[in-house]
């Protein structure tokens, strides 16, 4: 689920399918948001729509708009959360009232602000402030410092192997680098965690499937052609497969394990 990834291609069957992970477990990032009777709530990522869903269904009358940049998550949202208390927008986390009209008691974000370039943070966290009513709150949970490292540190060894310099696409923050963000951006932060989560891939071929979907920028970042991104996943799976996350294995019993690190955040509109 992302908000900003214009250049990231996305296949919304394989997210809802080999990826559904990533709204199981944002099932309890909505449970910290507690939405509540009446109130006009923000999905800024919503992906495919699932947590907008959530949200909506937790609170009576609770009306929610979920936002995203890819067009082809848009359309499987509408078209499988079709209702009046949804509505559904294509459209920049960086610029959220050129698209969506009056202010949220309240913004949720899951999986999302990662995505989102280290330059346009202050962009984002200065549009979300905007988009929120005085004393709203604005929940979120994005991948921490340290998230997924070995993956992404076995797929550079693996393309300086092959000639390309790859570098990581995504923003990884502690708590202590962003916590500040937030507070220079009008936010008083009521809670802030930074926590590993083990997270199991589905399927034998869970890693690959997970550098498909997700590692576009990745690969794109020393353009790597397509015939070579299948060869450098082949050499990651090899030099993964017996590694481990501290007592456990990567790949154990046919199933890969993603070294996910999460910051999750309560913070509410000054």
């Amino acid at each position: 689920m992302t908000s900003e990834r214009d250049d990231q291609q996305w296949n919304p069957t394989t997210y809802d399918d080999a990826q559904s992970f990533v709204a199981a477990y944002g099932s309890s990032v909505v449970d910290v948001l507690e939405p509540a009777a009446d109130e006009r709530i923000l999905d800024l990522g919503c992906g495919t729509g699932h947590l907008t869903r959530e949200i909506a269904d937790a609170g009576a009358g609770t009306t929610v708009v979920g936002l995203d940049s890819s067009a082809a998550m848009i359309e499987r949202a509408r078209e499988t959360y079709p209702g009046p208390d949804l509505e559904f927008v294509h459209g920049d986390a960086r610029s959220i009232d050129r698209t969506v009209d009056g202010t949220f008691d309240a913004v949720f974000s899951n999986a999302a602000l990662h995505w989102i370039p280290d330059k346009d943070q202050d962009e984002v966290l200065a549009s979300v402030r905007d988009a929120l009513e005085p004393g709203g709150r604005f929940v979120a949970e994005l991948g921490g410092r340290g998230n997924v490292a070995a993956i992404v540190d076995a797929v550079r060894a693996e393309g300086k192997a092959y000639g390309y310099d790859i570098e990581s696409p995504w923003y990884f923050p502690s708590i202590g680098e962003y916590a500040p963000r937030l507070e220079a951006h009008g936010f008083e932060v009521r809670d802030a965690t930074l926590f590993d989560r083990p997270t199991e891939l589905e399927g034998e071929d869970g890693l690959r499937d997970w550098l498909e979907q997700f590692g576009d920028r990745l690969f794109a970042s020393a353009s790597v052609p397509a015939d070579e991104r299948a060869d450098i996943v082949d050499a990651v799976e090899d030099a993964l497969r017996e590694d481990r996350i501290g007592d456990e294995k990567y790949y154990r019993d046919g199933t890969w394990i993603a070294p996910y690190r999460r910051l999750r955040f309560v913070a509410v509109a000054e």
